[in-house]
């Protein structure tokens, strides 16, 4: 009797990919298909692309522009690549792309003409400052410094106001009175920044360091604004409390230090954080908060003043 040959049984343990690369292949598609058909935001587009750009090249990133009538990015279709429309003939060969488009050129010199001049405004204003600090003794009370976002000028509570008020001094007046002038050819935005030490404050007027942070702003933004050097467009007063420490509350000298007000000139960039007026509106009240307490404009409904006495002498 004949034997019947028997195939060995294939090994079929790797099957299991093939179904694997498949849905691997439609999740992909899935997520093309969507990126696809999403919405480009331009303004959240430019500033992750800045702080991309900062993060990891350290320079002053140039600014993209998106079309507004574009609602999504573009797919490359399978096939041919689009052509190329500057480079086809011999006359566009030996064109830089600045050449082959001189708008592009233009705008991208505008860009970084604007920010080298804004770089030596910031330079001229913080020597300014720095020479008035050093002829009126308080160099260590008023300090300015350049960083990221812009001018910081840093006065200690000591220079502005009485200990646990809010109350601006007739000197203080003298002295902000100064730096206005000195602020006022700027067009940039100032952030006006209330800090205070983790001591707490329970009083009547001041139920937390929230409220002596946030009034304390918006007193040195009335001043900033009452002479008509700065308009108070310009201006915002926001509150911090303890939580922007830039020494150890641990010492006596650290938190003197921490208790201060800062007053920021914004980089232009900067500008888009700071929403714009509405025309013919004034901007009046305080807002309390518990990420940052904020009160734009040059009012508020806080019980506290500044102060009217007589001016102090100041060294121009």
């Amino acid at each position: 009797m004949r034997k019947h040959l028997t195939e060995p049984e294939k090994d079929n343990s790797d099957r299991w990919l093939l179904t694997y690369a498949d849905l691997i292949t439609l999740l992909l598609i899935f997520f093309v298909v969507l990126y696809s058909i999403s919405k480009v935001d331009a303004n959240k587009f430019q500033a992750i692309a800045e702080s991309l750009s900062l993060a990891l090249g350290g320079g002053t990133p140039a600014r993209i522009e998106i079309s507004r009538s574009v609602s999504g990015p573009k797919l490359l279709t399978s096939g041919n690549p689009p052509a190329q429309t500057n480079s086809s003939g011999p006359e566009n060969q030996d064109k830089t792309p600045s050449a082959a488009n001189p708008s592009l050129a233009q705008g991208t010199a505008q860009g970084l003409g604007n920010v080298s001049q804004e770089n030596m405004t910031i330079q001229e204003i913080k020597a300014k400052l720095d020479k008035f600090a050093a002829a009126n003794h308080i160099q260590t009370t008023l300090v300015s410094s350049i960083e990221e976002r812009g001018l910081v000028i840093s006065i200690q509570d000591t220079l502005l106001f009485d200990s646990g008020s809010a109350d601006i001094t007739p000197g203080a007046r003298a002295i902000l009175e100064k730096v206005s002038a000195v602020l006022a050819p700027v067009p940039n935005y100032i952030r006006v920044e209330g800090n205070t030490d983790n001591l707490p404050i329970r009083t009547a007027q001041f139920p937390s360091n929230w409220e002596l942070s946030v009034l304390r702003a918006t007193n040195v933004v009335r001043i900033l604004a009452a002479d008509g050097n700065i308009s108070p467009d310009r201006l915002s007063a926001i509150g911090y409390s303890k939580y922007r420490p830039i020494a150890s509350n641990d010492t006596v000298a650290g938190r003197a230090k921490n208790r201060r007000v800062d007053l920021v000139v914004l980089r232009t960039k900067y500008d888009l954080t700071e929403p714009a007026a509405a025309s013919g509106a004034t901007t009046s009240g305080t807002a309390a908060g518990t990420a940052g307490t904020s009160a734009s404009g040059s009012g508020t409904s806080g019980s506290a003043s500044p102060g009217t006495g007589p001016a102090a002498s100041v060294t121009p």
